[in-house]
């Protein structure tokens, strides 16, 4: 996955710094080897590590430190101090760790210590049954993640992960992005390298699931033999909706979801003038935004007053609306398409517009057939506990299909969000092996638009307070949703600093009483 490069600045820490510019808690930028460092002091212990996050290059000097840790201020990701590790997703890999020594008033850098990414660095201790096998439906955001984190957690045994899908697993989010923008490569895309799988074991079977036998434990597939699991992962996302609409299958009707979609869109907007995006949500706003970087007129159709005001609030909705009309998308607000014709899409009122390329961005459905198949409990999703465990032992939901209980909201909650998919998948990996941990990190999204970035970070479907402190217009925000006085979710614009420490805030005021867990 491609990212920016930091340029080196700072001290030299090959050269040493005297020990007293670092206070307990302090970090700083600078440099060794030829690298970006960051150093910082954790009591009387003097640390360093690389400071370019893996996921996108994000500066982890502007983070912050955190019980040992350092959070990455764009995605959130989260890094040991101590060792490099990457605790938490979106960042899969390690950052490079180094070796430290005081010499009297100084503190010299002395080594660079690297390591394989799935090195077992992260064994889970456990006195659980040994599992041999392990299977995961699903090779996206959480689905891959797990398998990643079996081998991080020392499983050294059978992984098989079954996808049907050629192109699994790769960058999602970047799809209606840079990618889409024409702003980032396609060898940017894939998670990982054609043979990474092989390298560390990992079976990647190209299939479709047919069942769940859940009291044999095997995992059915088209046209192959039965794969038999100690340990089950359904982690199998979800699927774009398609509006049932005259027209609706005519081929210049796009949805977007996978890397075959973005590339079909890319395609399309080569040879085409006018686009017409039906639906408000962030992927279709984030498509409208990318095909305008193609210089393709953009019309955007959607039924509400103010776009993503339901998620962001009226303030960042109206920000939304006007930055995309800034750049030239027209809205065509409270409307709806009646019918989508060769060359035009006809709206609920008569209204023509004519169109060479659409793109509907109307939302998502979790994909479920497969845990109602198996008789799973279901709840409006597939019903899982604090753990990740369905109703089924030994089988585990993660990413857009599972709801759970939250210990933040006290309610149970269904997110389809990358990064909470990615971070379900590696504690539900942890459990498998016998870890019993809680899931209990907070949601975390973003969503750009043009040269704006929006962080989100919590949860809210509904709140009875909003506070905006802050412009919107100014590029510099920060809107709070609370419900009775406790906040619920953070949105930011360009306030990473903001975002983060509301993310710790949220992670330390827990419901004393979580929703009941289910199965």
């Amino acid at each position: 996955m491609g990212g920016n490069e930091q340029q080196l600045g700072g001290p030299d820490f090959a050269a040493g710094i005297a020990a007293s510019q670092l206070h307990d808690g302090d970090k700083m930028l600078g440099h060794a080897f030829g690298d970006a460092v960051l150093m910082a002091r954790l009591g009387d212990e003097y640390v360093a590590i690389g400071a370019t996050c893996t996921h996108y290059g994000g500066p982890l000097a502007e983070g912050v430190i955190e019980d040992g840790t350092v959070r990455c201020p764009w995605h959130h990701a989260c890094f040991s101090l101590r060792t490099g590790e990457a605790l938490r997703a979106p960042a899969l890999s390690p950052v490079a760790c180094y070796e430290v020594e005081r010499r009297g008033d100084t503190v010299v850098v002395t080594r660079k210590v690297e390591r394989d990414p799935l090195a077992p660095s992260y064994p889970v201790k456990t006195d659980a049954p040994s599992v041999k096998r392990v299977a995961i439906v699903g090779a996206g955001a959480a689905g891959w993640a797990a398998a990643e984190m079996l081998r991080r957690s020392g499983y050294r045994d059978r992984i098989a992960v079954i996808d049907r899908e050629p192109d699994s697993p790769y960058d999602r989010p970047n799809l209606s992005k840079d990618y889409l923008a024409g702003n980032a490569p396609e060898e940017w895309i894939p998670l990982r390298p054609a043979d990474f799988a092989k390298e560390h074991d990992i079976d990647v079977v190209r299939a479709r699931v047919t069942r769940i036998d859940v009291a044999g434990k095997k995992v059915e597939i088209e046209g192959k033999d039965p794969i038999a699991y100690d340990a089950l992962l359904l982690a199998t996302g979800a699927e774009p909706i398609h509006l049932p609409i005259d027209g609706a299958d005519l081929p210049h009707v796009h949805v977007l979801r996978s890397l075959a979609d973005s590339r079909a869109i890319v395609a399309a907007s080569e040879k085409s003038k006018r686009a017409v995006v039906i639906g408000g949500s962030f992927i279709g706003l984030e498509t409208a935004a990318s095909l305008r970087a193609r210089n393709v007129e953009v019309r955007v159709v959607a039924p509400e007053s103010v776009p993503l005001e339901k998620v962001m609030g009226h303030e960042l909705g109206a920000f939304i609306k006007q930055l995309h009309e800034s750049h030239g998308v027209v809205f065509h607000l409270g409307r709806k398409p009646q019918r989508i014709e060769r060359d035009a899409v006809v709206l609920d009122d008569g209204t023509r517009l004519e169109a060479d390329l659409v793109v509907m961005g109307v939302g998502v459905k979790p994909r479920l057939e497969l845990a109602e198949q198996a008789g799973l409990t279901m709840d409006r999703g597939v019903s899982v506990n604090e753990c990740l465990e369905t109703s089924a032992p030994g089988v585990y939901a993660a990413g857009d299909i599972a709801r759970w209980p939250d210990p933040h909201s006290g309610e149970k909650i269904r997110v389809e969000h990358w990064v909470v998919a990615e971070r379900m998948g590696q504690t539900a990996a942890r459990n498998m092996l016998g870890a019993r941990e809680r899931f209990d990190q907070v949601p975390f999204f973003w969503s750009a638009h043009y040269d704006v970035s929006i962080n989100y970070v919590g949860h809210a479907e509904k709140w009875d307070r909003l506070e905006v402190n802050g412009s919107a217009e100014q590029k510099d925000v920060a809107v709070r949703f609370e419900q009775g006085g406790k906040l619920l979710a953070l949105a930011t614009i360009f306030r990473d600093q903001e975002s983060l420490d509301a993310e710790i805030e949220m992670e330390s005021t827990e419901q004393a009483a979580p929703a009941k867990s289910a199965g």
